[in-house]
């Protein structure tokens, strides 16, 4: 198990040296300079080019990538131009709302996800089978942007069950604040359980003829049983994989739905830190981000030996 801990720590950290290339070198290729949207139009080429020499900007790419390098080894992801703050606590700032969006769409994702992927299993070529399979099917085509509105619309605008948007104002309490998270969680949940519902119902699929299930019936068990105690117990590898991903998917990519509920999390920082260029903040936040996703990945090897005792490292 530490043999593999090592190789599996030498190798994120592989990956996480190649995303901080990509991130850093792509950031620059886009067109406009941090320097000039700061200082506005009016600002001389004088006046530039010495804000982009306080910022290290003028330097070459190179030498600017050591640099950040070397902060970020020692902890410290840069300094944001526009924010004027460690990119670290912007981030921490943030983190919250995007945080409990991605574990409440993850619980609402699997609490539909799951059970229908079984029930679809169990009666396939049946009417549930086809519904299920066709819901997920439009789920998994289904814009969140879209859904998101349609959302608001309905369950907020006319019947008035959450808010519209926001998260609260700043001395709202948590449970307030949590509230207005109900509604885009639903949105990702929906979204996200179509592609639990097919691994689920596939994995369901090839457990459902094996041998050990007709001898479990032969003994007398209950069909339940059969189902939840046996089948569904030898299909947790690949639904705890399938969890782990759409959670690093959710961590990542909840920027359209932060946007369109204007919620102040991670995904709408990123938003604003392209528009204004701000270096520091782009490649801080899609570093954690991907350093989130490589230990999520990390966490569900450790819990594949913990709920299939065959699995070993």
């Amino acid at each position: 198990m530490l043999v593999h801990l090592g190789r599996r720590f030498a190798g994120l950290l592989l990956v996480l040296f190649i995303v901080a290339a990509l991130v850093f070198f792509l950031t620059r290729l886009a067109p406009g300079d941090p320097a000039a949207l700061m200082l506005g139009d009016q600002a001389t080429a004088e006046d530039i080019a010495k804000l982009r020499a306080a910022y290290g900007l003028d330097k070459p790419l190179v030498v600017q990538f050591v640099l950040w390098l070397k902060e970020v080894a020692s902890g410290n992801l840069g300094h944001s131009i526009f924010l004027q703050r460690p990119v670290t606590q912007a981030l921490l700032e943030r983190a919250e709302p995007t945080f409990f969006l991605a574990m409440f769409s993850l619980a609402i994702a699997a609490a539909i996800g799951v059970p229908a992927g079984i029930a679809s299993a169990v009666w396939r070529g049946r009417p549930v089978d086809q519904a299920v399979s066709g819901l997920a099917m439009l789920a998994a085509n289904i814009p969140s942007f879209w859904l998101g509105l349609i959302f608001i619309q309905l369950f907020a605008v006319k019947l008035g069950w959450f808010p519209v948007a926001g998260y609260g104002s700043p001395e709202a309490s948590l449970a307030e604040r949590l509230q207005h998270l109900l509604l885009p969680s639903a949105v990702l949940g929906v979204v996200n359980s179509a592609l639990i519902t097919r691994f689920t119902r596939a994995s369901m699929l090839d457990i459902l003829s094996a041998d050990f299930l007709r001898t479990a019936r032969a003994k007398g068990l209950s069909e339940r049983r059969v189902l939840l105690e046996h089948a569904f117990r030898n299909i947790l590898v690949p639904v705890i994989t399938v969890l782990g991903l759409t959670l690093a998917l959710l961590i990542g990519g909840a920027i359209v739905t932060e946007t369109v509920f204007g919620l102040p999390g991670v995904g709408n920082l990123v938003v604003s830190a392209v528009l204004r260029r701000d270096y520091p903040v782009i490649q801080g936040a899609l570093l954690a981000v991907a350093a989130i996703y490589v230990l999520i990945n990390l966490l569900i090897d450790l819990i594949y030996t913990l709920v299939d005792p065959r699995v070993r490292y």
